[in-house]
């Protein structure tokens, strides 16, 4: 089994986004069911792009795909609590940058959650790997 990774702070991130918990989130055991985190990493970093009108879901040409992650489980949350996601780019490579995420309950300083994801960009019409646009390149490289 891979050593857990140590638990991040909120100086690890270079910036946070408001994530609000539904009661569909939470599982039979009261807290929030595992799969919804990857949910939330997802939902932080693309209202990101779009917010700084880096991507239009329906018309860019380039876009993000997802081709890995993972996420390590500290504390439970649950729904109704408020919750940030920190973002930070750990690695911004050709075609592809890996995304760091922590989720954290509104306030504190360690994450509850932690994980990652890789976008690789792609031509939206071949869905072939292609450069990562120097507009999305010097936006990921502020989160760097």
């Amino acid at each position: 089994m891979p050593e857990r990774p140590a638990r991040l702070a909120r100086s690890a991130f270079r910036l946070f986004r408001p994530i609000a918990t539904r009661w569909m989130d939470n599982d039979a055991y009261g807290h929030v069911n595992n799969v919804q985190y990857y949910s939330y990493f997802d939902t932080a970093v693309n209202g990101w792009l779009m917010e700084k009108g880096l991507l239009d879901f329906q018309a860019s040409p380039v876009i993000g795909l997802v081709v890995e992650t993972g996420c390590t489980y500290y504390e439970s949350v649950s729904f109704p609590e408020a919750l940030e996601a920190g973002i930070a780019v750990s690695r911004l490579g050709r075609s592809s940058v890996r995304y760091e995420i922590g989720i954290f309950r509104a306030g504190d300083e360690q994450a509850a959650a932690q994980g990652y994801f890789v976008h690789v960009y792609v031509d939206r019409a071949t869905q072939r790997p292609v450069e990562i646009p120097e507009t999305i390149r010097a936006a990921l490289g502020a989160l760097a």
